[in-house]
């Protein structure tokens, strides 16, 4: 298949009124079980956010942004999860739950670099 291996992705979207629904993208999670990669990267617009919500807890939101990108990571940022493997982590992330960072959808590709996926998915979604 051209060297190419599937990969999985989802947005990281900060919902800052659950109740409202209203969403902004703010990062990107991608998997891909043949390299056993998974990655998370992350860009928060504050003017956006405060445009949904001036209330917004901007510093919570990027500690929690921080906190998918560490159980990406693996290791010691990882906590209890450092102990899975990639596509456990990344299940776990995308599982869907009523908080202020919450995964989009789940999308499907092909590509030679996973980590230029991360790269170009942030900038096609987020930026």
């Amino acid at each position: 298949m051209n060297g190419r291996d599937v990969f999985e992705y989802a947005p990281l979207r900060v919902v800052p009124r659950v109740e409202r629904g209203e969403f902004i993208n703010a990062g990107v999670l991608v998997y891909c079980r043949a390299r056993s990669f998974v990655a998370a990267r992350t860009h928060l617009d504050e003017s956006r956010l405060k445009a949904l919500a001036p209330d917004a807890d901007v510093a919570g939101v990027r500690a929690a942004l921080r906190a998918v990108e560490g159980v990406c990571a693996g290791g010691d940022p990882a906590g209890q999860a450092a102990r899975d493997d990639a596509g456990r982590r990344f299940r776990w992330l995308i599982a869907p739950r009523s908080t202020v960072v919450q995964p989009g959808p789940v999308h499907t590709g092909l590509t030679l670099d996973p980590s230029a996926e991360v790269e170009r998915l942030l900038t096609l979604l987020v930026r």
